[in-house]
C-alpha cells in the first residue's frame, strides 16, 4: 500500500506515464467497509496479463479493515468521501495513466479484462464497455445472478468502465450530484458526444455475497434517493432503465421460465426493488418541498 498525499497528477500525468509504446492504465477503486471483497479485486487487477496497470484505492473513511486489506497488496490509498462519484473523481485525479479503468471493490477481473481494453484504444475506442455477471451465495444471490444475465449486450444497462483521461475530462468526470446511476450517466454523456464505444469479451465478476434481502432493499432505498435528479437529466432514457418489465427480460424469456422459482424470486425481489427506490426518491422530493426557496435558489445556482 502507498499512502498518496501528493498533489493531483489531473491531465499532464497522461504525458509522463504513458508513451506510443506504453499505456498505464489506473484502476480507481472506491471503497467504504470493503474488507470482505477488496483482497479479491485488487488480486485480480494483479493478474491481468497486461502489465502496465497501477491500483488506486480511494477509501471513504471505513470503520473495519479495508484499509489493512490494501496494505497487503500494491496500490495507491487515498482517503475522499462523500459518495462514489466523488471518490472516483478524487482517484482519477491523482492517477498517472493515460487511461483509466472504475470498477467496484466487490468486482472481480477476467485476467485479460484491461488487455482487451488497451487493445480497443489502440483500434480508437475512447470507452469501453465490460460486461457483467454475478455471483454470490443464497437464494437472493441466484436470484441476482440469473437478472444480471439478461442484461448482457443490454445497451441501456450496460455502461462503459473504461475511458481515455482526454474523454474522461472532457466530459467532467462523474456527477457528483449523483449517488446512485452515474455510471449510466456519464456513459450516456459519453455516446451523446459522440465517443467510440468498443465492448471487450472479457468479464466483470460481481461478488453478491450472501445477498440479504433487507440490506438489498436499503441500498435500493439509497439509490433512489438520486433518481430524481438522474431522471431529469435522461428522461427517455431513465424511463426503460427503471421498468420494472425490462425489455431485456423478454428477451430471455425462454432462459427465465425455465427457472420457475428464481424467476418467481426475480418478480419479488424487482418488486420490492422498485418500491424501497420509489420511497427513496420520495423522501428527497419531501425534503426538497420543506426546504422551500433555499433549495430551488441553489438548484438554479
Amino acid at each position: 500500500m502507498r499512502e498518496t498525499t501528493s498533489e493531483p497528477a489531473g491531465n499532464s500525468a497522461s504525458i509522463a506515464a504513458s508513451t506510443p509504446e506504453r499505456t498505464l492504465v489506473s484502476v480507481v477503486i472506491p471503497t467504504r467497509n470493503s474488507a470482505p471483497t477488496l483482497g479479491a479485486c485488487l488480486r485480480s487487477i494483479a493478474r491481468q496479463t497486461y502489465d502496465d496497470v497501477e491500483a488506486v484505492v480511494v477509501d471513504n473513511f471505513s470503520l473495519d479493515a479495508t484499509r489493512e486489506v490494501a496494505s497487503e497488496h500494491d496500490c495507491a490509498v487515498l482517503t475522499a468521501g462523500p459518495e462514489r462519484s466523488a471518490q472516483r473523481n478524487h482517484g482519477a485525479r491523482h492517477a498517472r495513466g493515460s487511461h483509466l479503468l472504475f470498477v467496484d471493490s466487490d468486482m472481480v477481473l477476467e485476467p485479460t479484462v484491461v488487455e482487451e481494453c488497451v487493445a480497443a484504444a489502440r483500434s480508437g475506442a475512447t470507452a469501453v464497455i465490460i460486461p457483467e455477471v454475478s455471483f454470490g451465495e443464497g437464494f437472493w444471490a441466484r436470484c441476482k445472478r440469473l437478472e444480471r444475465s439478461c442484461y448482457l449486450g443490454d445497451d441501456d444497462i450496460e455502461a462503459a468502465r473504461f475511458f481515455t483521461r482526454d474523454l474522461f475530462y472532457g466530459l467532467g468526470g462523474f456527477d457528483e450530484e449523483l449517488n446512485a446511476g452515474e455510471d449510466w450517466d456519464l456513459n450516456a454523456r459519453a455516446k451523446s458526444s459522440g465517443a467510440a464505444m468498443a465492448r471487450t469479451a472479457s468479464l466483470i465478476h460481481h461478488d453478491e455475497g450472501r445477498l440479504e434481502l433487507g440490506h438489498l432493499l436499503a441500498k435500493k432505498f439509497h439509490y433512489g434517493r438520486s433518481l430524481v435528479a438522474y431522471r431529469r437529466k435522461h428522461r427517455a432514457l431513465a424511463a426503460r432503465q427503471l421498468l420494472p418489465t425490462r425489455p431485456a427480460f423478454f428477451r430471455h424469456r425462454r432462459a427465465l421460465a425455465a427457472q420457475p422459482i428464481l424467476l418467481g424470486g426475480i418478480v419479488l425481489m424487482k418488486s420490492l426493488e422498485l418500491g424501497a427506490a420509489a420511497l427513496g426518491a420520495a423522501s428527497t422530493l419531501v425534503m426538497r418541498r420543506r426546504s422551500g426557496p433555499v433549495a430551488s435558489g441553489a438548484d438554479r445556482a
